[in-house]
């Protein structure tokens, strides 16, 4: 199984290195419990940038893509739509938590990330 790197526009870079630097709370708060390889075994990254965008986490490894949404994406729907769509076209799984379900059902996203890795990989192992 090869790592899925997909190409990304060089400008989103140091855009992604600040967001890095600067994670909200929630972000925080979900690394403290994927990073290090924690999730069976497969290794996450911060801010990746992947065509003209930037996921919140990342997994090359299986491409699966984690999203926070905080209050805004109430309000960007169609942009979120849109650019979902065209990460999942790059062959990227995405998975979104809002921002209250870190704060208030942390352990359910965990395992929900757990079991998706499971199945990704177990998928594209074969």
């Amino acid at each position: 199984m090869s790592n899925r790197i997909i190409p990304y526009d060089q400008h989103l870079k140091k855009f992604a290195r600040d967001l890095r630097k600067n994670p909200t709370p929630q972000e925080e708060v979900l690394w403290d419990h994927i990073r290090r390889k924690q999730i069976v075994g497969v290794e996450f990254h911060r801010q990746v940038p992947i065509s003209h965008f930037i996921v919140d986490f990342y997994c090359h490894e299986i491409g699966l893509a984690i999203e926070l949404d905080g209050r805004i994406h109430d309000y960007q729907i169609k942009e979120d739509m849109l650019r979902h769509s065209q990460l999942e076209a790059l062959g990227v799984v995405i998975i979104r938590f809002s921002n209250d379900q870190i704060d208030y059902s942390l352990q359910t996203v965990v395992e929900k990330i757990t079991s998706e890795t499971r199945s990704l990989l177990k998928e594209r192992s074969l």
